[in-house]
Parts: C-alpha cells; structure tokens; sequence
C-alpha cells in the first residue's frame, strides 16, 4: 500500500494526471462553447494559468543566484576553468545539433510533400485577474550576477559573502520544494486545457505532424549521442541519470521552458549521485538551463530549412547554412530558457542571414511554438549529459570542492 501512496504521491504521476485531465478538459470545453459555464471556467483556466506561471518566472532567478553563485565559490581556484569548460561544451553541442539538422535537411525534406495551410484558432478569453508577479531581474542579469559576484568571492576569500551565498541557497531550496513544484502541475494542466481549447492539438499539430516527428527523433539521437560521449569519457554508466530525468522531460514538455524546469531538473540529476558529483550537479544544472539549448537549435535549424521550401520554393544555400548555425550557438548561448527563447533571440539571425520575410517569421514562430515543448525537454535532458562530462574532467583532473575553511584561509 505504502508502494502505491509513493507512486501516487510522486512528481511525474501528479504531472501526467495534470496533463491528461488538462487536455481533457480543454476538448470538454469545445462542446459547451459559447455558454456561460465554458466562459467562467476559460476565465479560471487563464488566470490560474496566468498567476502560476508568473510565479514560476520570479523564482528563475532566485534559482539561478542560489544555486549557480555558491556552487562557484566551492570551486574555489578552479572555478574559471570549469566555468570556461562549461561554456564550450554548451556550444558545441548546439552547433553540432544544429549541423546535424542541417544535414537531416538536406537528405530528407526534398523527399517530403510538406502542407503549409494551418486552419484557424479559437481565441482564448483575456485575464481577468492579472496579479503581475516581476522578476526582480532579469534572467540573463541574475545568470551573470552570479558569476560574477561567485567568481569575485571565491578569488578573495569573502569569508561573509560566501557563507551568505550557503544560506540563500538553502533558502531559495525551501521555495523550490514547498511553493514552486506544488505549482507545476497547475500550470501544466491550464496550459494543455487552453491548447485543446485553442484547436493546437488537434487542427494545428496534424499540419506538420512529420516534420515534428522528426525532428523529435532527431532529438533522441542527439541526446543518445551526448550519453554516449559523455559515459565513455567519464567511465561512468550513463543510464544512472537517465532514468531519473522523466519528471524534468514532462515538467519541460509542460512549461516550455528550460528555466522553469530547473528546480525538477536540479531534483533528477541530484538522485543520480554519485554518478554526478554534487558540487558539479549544483554549478551545472542551473548554468545549463540557461546556455544550452541544443534541441530548439536542432528544431529551429530544421524548421527555417522547412518553411524556406515551403515559402519560397527553395532551401537556403550551404553556405547561408553554415553561417547560420554558427551563429545560432552563440544565440543560443545569450538566449533566455523561456517558451521561444531561442527563435525570438534569433529573429535577427532568420531575417538577415537566411533573408525571411513577415510570412517567414510568422510561419517560423507558429511551427515552433508546436514543438517547442519536445526541444526544451530535450535541452533539459541534455543538460545531464553535459554536467557528466564536468563530473568526469573534475574527477580526471582532481579538481575537488575546496574546503570551506580553506576557501576562508
């Protein structure tokens, strides 16, 4: 009995019953539209929708300064380095995601008979109840807040400011287990009632369904690929992280959003010790949510090669291609972890390089918000394999948690 309270009980099952009870309701809505009972129960499903996911938001960069800047002191004098590694294995796995989709597009669309026409959505009805609940900075800020302000106290031994960084964390901890992840589910479940409401599952998905598909596929490939990598170079099993990351792939397919995802996120990786090291789940987890987006670049590169085709009748030239990709990653790195992050950070990038139009832009957008569940989920996912790879460098190198009372002197 106690095994069946536990399972009942636990995060992914909360989260699939929340989804399906969602998309439930949301196709229930459909038959009573129009009436009064379906506009009262829109007005609540936006609101809570709306107030849920404004929370979730002011606590990203609470997660991201309470975690990423204490993580960096207890690195201590080798904080630089992993810091410096971080952000190179990020980016090259968003170009290599994305060279891959390129490939892919190469081979594969020019055999595709791709639809374009996308029917009409229902309209959801406006807050009625807007309870704005700002960040108190932006993510990107809070991301190098912590940095820097990590780096800074580790370089001088800032005895108060270090043990300050501890306790937030721990505070910041008690937010995300007793207020944050009880929201989730409630964001989750309102935001697939609003698209089954909408129509996007049923009349927008089937437009693209193969292209999504493969893209999909395309995405566990890429994350087969960075396990792989990343258990030969750490001899360690990667199926150790894997099979705890099921909540933090639904949790992503539900917010569409690396950053949101994070407190679950940090939750898998931390039950997969002591194959990631603790020190090195703590620094990498949060950093990643936020510079590693592999799959929306893999999405985004196979998408604009789509929409290319089905606009103007031809592919972008290699060359534009190559171009293209290269600068996503840098992109990518700067882009926020939120729904759409990646294409609204790169629209100077579709516009410029590969000379869209308004109807490319506005087809680009449209196609990827359909998927943009699956590749943050896979950007998540991702995100274990990376900080395996930090775990092993650590370890290769002996690079070890200096000893609080050593990073004080």
């Amino acid at each position: 009995m106690s095994s069946n309270n536990s399972f009942t009980g636990s995060l992914p099952f909360k989260l699939v019953v929340a989804l399906v009870a969602g998309i439930l309701v949301g196709f229930g809505l459909t038959a009573i539209e129009g009436s009064t009972i379906c506009t009262a129960l829109l007005n609540i499903i936006v609101t809570i929708r709306y107030i849920s996911g404004q929370f979730i938001n002011f606590c990203v960069p609470l997660i991201i300064i309470g975690f990423i800047a204490p993580s960096i002191t207890r690195l201590g004098s080798n904080a630089s380095r992993m810091l410096i590694l971080a952000l190179i294995l990020a980016y090259v796995s968003s170009i290599g995601a994305a060279f891959a989709a390129t490939f892919a597009g190469y081979s594969i669309l020019p055999f595709m008979n791709i639809v374009s026409e996308v029917e009409g959505l229902k309209s959801l009805p406006e807050v009625l109840f807007k309870l704005a609940i700002p960040q108190i900075m932006p993510v990107i800020s809070a991301l190098f807040l912590s940095i820097t302000v990590g780096l800074a106290a580790a370089w001088n031994r800032s005895k108060y400011i270090i043990n300050l960084l501890e306790e937030f964390q721990k505070v910041v901890l008690s937010i995300v287990t007793r207020f944050l992840i009880p929201v989730l589910p409630w964001l989750i479940g309102t935001t697939f009632a609003g698209l089954a409401y909408e129509g996007s599952i049923s009349k927008q998905f089937p437009v693209f369904l193969m292209i999504i598909l493969l893209v999909m596929a395309g995405h566990y490939i890429w994350l087969a690929l960075l396990y792989f990598i990343a258990g030969v170079y750490s001899g360690k099993n990667p199926m150790n992280i894997i099979k705890y990351y099921g909540p933090a792939y639904m949790t992503a397919v539900g917010t569409m959003s690396s950053a949101a995802t994070l407190s679950v996120a940090l939750e898998c990786a931390r039950k997969s010790e002591p194959t990631l090291r603790e020190d090195m789940v703590n620094f990498g987890i949060p950093l990643f949510a936020n510079i590693h987006l592999c799959g929306s670049v893999m999405t985004e590169t196979f998408f604009v090669m789509a929409v290319s085709k089905i606009l103007y009748g031809v592919y972008p030239t290699i060359g534009n291609m190559i171009l293209f990709c290269l600068l996503l990653g840098v992109f990518a790195i700067g882009a926020p972890g939120v729904p759409g992050g990646t294409v609204m950070a790169s629209l100077g990038l579709i516009t410029g390089v590969l000379g869209f139009n308004e109807a490319g832009t506005a087809l680009m957008l449209t196609i990827f918000a359909l998927q943009d569940s699956f590749g943050t989920a896979c950007n998540v996912t991702g995100d274990g394999a990376l900080t395996l790879i930090l775990t092993g460098y650590a370890e290769k190198h002996k690079i070890e948690p200096e000893n609080l009372g050593n990073i004080l002197g």
